[in-house]
């Protein structure tokens, strides 16, 4: 779907219409910009774009197939710039990934906006309210573009922050383990950030090289170093969050481990008390024919009492109450 177009002259917009004829007028006339913006296309409507501006073949395919890593490509008479957006979703703490691609030319620009983070109008309004940088052409919307993508991902990095600042809680507190489940679907969300990030930082980095002819004037450079500071700085957050995950993870399984080693101690400690008083009982049911501790007895009072069986009872209660001592001194119980 076509959002957006307009034509920017002088850094002012104006209306558009027949999209050769004003790509034409500008050329002629060597003065302004035209800018599409496309939101999902179907293929009918590419196609449309593709026929009046006369797209590279090759970026014209990665932007039908979509899915492409961060880059920037640079052919004989355009720029193919593939971008990665992210989108925070709160309720499930996911990180959505889209995609935003800029096709520059000399007289136009198109940006194809695939998934729904980082919306391109509050962009064109910002640059729309700056006719001076409007002045500087289609690099001008590049930068801007660029810009909010990595100020997008600031906003992120701040979410997966605290989302990782609760993790280490929750492992660390001494009433809560944690959950292994969620930590290890934060840290695919952060690969997902890294994979959407790291790539950009060189490609930004080779495109802002004068040697390489990246394209990227005197005016605007200062802007794009600008970017490229904030994406590195993401970038390294990005890093030490997947090493602390890391380490939180192997913190969480040693938690886990000592805790299996605590309730086994008990259960041993537990399972040995009971020995006792099942051994001498099993030893009392073999249904032996004599067994002198059942003929011990003692008069009293003209009557014969048979203790053994007390005598038996007592040796259980001891031993347990001995053994339940001795474990609960030693930590186990």
């Amino acid at each position: 779907m076509i959002v957006d177009k307009a034509i920017y002259r002088n850094g002012r917009r104006q209306g558009c219409g027949d999209l050769s004829d004003e790509l034409d007028a500008l050329r002629l006339q060597q003065d302004g910009f035209l800018w599409i913006g496309l939101e999902d296309p179907t293929d009918q409507e590419f196609a449309l774009v593709d026929e009046e501006l006369q797209l590279h073949p090759l970026a014209v395919e990665d932007a039908v197939k979509g899915h492409q890593r961060a880059k920037i490509e640079k052919y004989e008479s355009s720029l193919f710039v593939v971008l990665k957006t992210l989108r925070y979703i709160e309720a499930t703490s996911d990180i959505e990934t889209g995609e935003v691609m800029l096709f520059i030319g000399d007289r136009f620009v198109v940006t194809v906006r695939h998934g729904q983070g980082n919306p391109l109008a509050e962009v064109r309004q910002r640059l729309e309210a700056m006719p001076k940088r409007l002045r500087l052409g289609p690099m001008t919307v590049l930068h801007a573009v660029m810009d909010s993508v990595v100020d997008n991902y600031t906003v992120v990095d701040r979410e997966v922050r605290q989302d990782l600042e609760q993790i280490e809680e929750q492992v660390f507190a001494s009433d809560a383990g944690g959950d292994a489940n969620t930590i290890y679907r934060l840290k695919r969300e952060v690969l997902e950030f890294r994979r959407a990030s790291q790539p950009l930082t060189d490609t930004l980095a080779h495109f802002m090289d004068p040697v390489r002819g990246g394209g990227v004037g005197k005016e605007l450079l200062p802007f794009f170093r600008d970017v490229a500071d904030h994406l590195r700085l993401v970038n390294d957050h990005v890093e030490s969050y997947d090493r602390l995950l890391t380490d939180v993870l192997s913190a969480h399984l040693a938690s886990v481990g000592v805790k299996q080693n605590e309730d086994m101690r008990r259960i041993s400690a537990w399972v040995a008390i009971a020995a006792v008083p099942t051994m001498i009982a099993g030893i009392y049911g073999m249904n032996f024919q004599y067994i002198p501790e059942l003929e011990a007895s003692v008069h009293v009072g003209g009557r014969e009492v048979y203790y053994g069986y007390f005598v038996a009872v007592a040796v259980m209660a001891g031993a347990c109450i001995g053994l339940y001592r001795a474990f609960k001194r030693s930590g186990w119980l």
